[in-house]
């Protein structure tokens, strides 16, 4: 891979912090630069979401170093969680402090890249500034982004915009979520018009990925065969995977008794205390209370804690915390952790239940040695 598309400074904080780039990365990077519309189906922990990143920010570096930013956005960036939103939001701060301590050392001129987050967690105060001095790069969701784009001022901040990228884009494709996102895609593309909008999609494996690239780029954006107009970067399917199922001793029946339920618990604390860290993925928040109050009986409270969006910000903000830093032996979850954040050190993911679909089952146990 030829790092002469990236700006030097860019190049040397890339090469100095990884052997090499991955493959959806190598091929990605020359069609976003060439400002295809792209979408980038890859396992987890493939590093796609750093691929859409990096291309963005190294446009943004260029203008930079040329003349100083202005203050409007460049970048927006969709998730369907608001606890991915954050993650991104943390993470991107350290390639961009390694940039900017790369042009430092090449006496380039100093760019700051600001990265905001705008959910329904954003307080008042903090989407009033953001209206008043709009970062360069924009953390959202779904719903916040339609709703960005009801007002008057939100549609001002992202008029400015070149690149929209949708993580986990598969997760909310096929539901009347994504009809409403797409809906919301083609109306920030209308907004950015006469300038090119590039759309930058992100997804697990799926089949068809021509239809994820249909709804990535819209109905109308076809080439000469009726084909989405998108580059598709389809890195494969194949991950490897050490996978047990686990069956209490007694017999199952329709409804589990208190004894089976014992078992259970007993059997996860020995597995959890086998392990570094461990995500257990629960169906409901109910449950997830309910497993995280006995295993903190047999394993501490400090060491486990809980995830679900009936939660407080703090609170789950916290808990993701405990678990990247290691603090946590356990963190039992809904869906709120199923998708594409960066959670750390994960050496067991433990389904309680059927989760009613594979490609479910798949993104969850993905999260192990992400």
């Amino acid at each position: 891979m030829s790092f002469t598309l990236f700006h030097p400074a860019v190049a040397g904080w890339f090469q100095a912090t990884f052997s090499a780039p991955t493959a959806p990365q190598a091929e990605a990077w020359p069609a976003i630069r060439a400002g295809r519309h792209t979408l980038i189906a890859a396992p987890t922990g493939s590093g796609k979401t750093l691929a859409a990143f990096l291309a963005a920010i190294d446009a943004l570096v260029r203008d930079g170093v040329a003349r100083p930013l202005a203050d409007e956005t460049r970048v927006v960036y969709v998730s369907p969680l608001k606890a991915l939103s954050n993650d991104i939001e943390r993470n991107l701060q350290w390639p961009l402090a390694g940039i900017r301590a790369q042009l430092k050392a090449l006496h380039q001129p100093d760019v700051d890249i600001r990265v905001q987050v705008r959910t329904g967690d954003t307080t008042p105060g903090e989407r009033a500034a953001m209206i008043k001095r709009p970062p360069h790069i924009l953390v959202t969701t779904p719903e916040s982004l339609y709703l960005l784009l009801t007002s008057e001022s939100g549609r001002n901040m992202l008029a400015t915009a070149r690149t929209v990228i949708v993580d986990e884009i598969h997760a909310v494709a096929g539901s009347k979520r994504g009809s409403h996102l797409a809906l919301s895609l083609e109306r920030l593309a209308a907004l950015t018009n006469p300038h090119a909008l590039t759309r930058i999609g992100l997804s697990a494996t799926q089949k068809p990925i021509e239809e994820i690239a249909r709804f990535l780029v819209g109905s109308d954006v076809l080439d000469a065969d009726n084909n989405p107009a998108c580059a598709i970067i389809d890195s494969g399917h194949t991950r490897a995977r050490d996978l047990a199922l686990e069956l209490p001793g007694a017999p199952l029946e329709a409804v589990m008794s208190g004894e089976v339920w014992e078992q259970v618990y007993d059997r996860l604390a020995e597995l959890i205390r086998a392990h570094h860290t461990t995500l257990v993925f629960a169906n409901t928040r109910r449950q997830v209370e309910r497993v995280t109050l006995h295993l903190s009986e047999r394993l501490g409270k400090e060491n486990v804690g809980a995830h679900h969006g009936s939660l407080s910000k703090e609170q789950r903000l916290e808990s993701e915390q405990r678990l990247k830093s290691g603090q946590l032996r356990a963190l039992v979850a809904t869906a709120s952790l199923e998708l594409g954040i960066d959670i750390g050190d994960v050496d067991l993911v433990c389904q309680l239940g059927s989760p009613h679909a594979i490609a479910t089952f798949l993104q969850r146990v993905g999260r192990a040695n992400h």
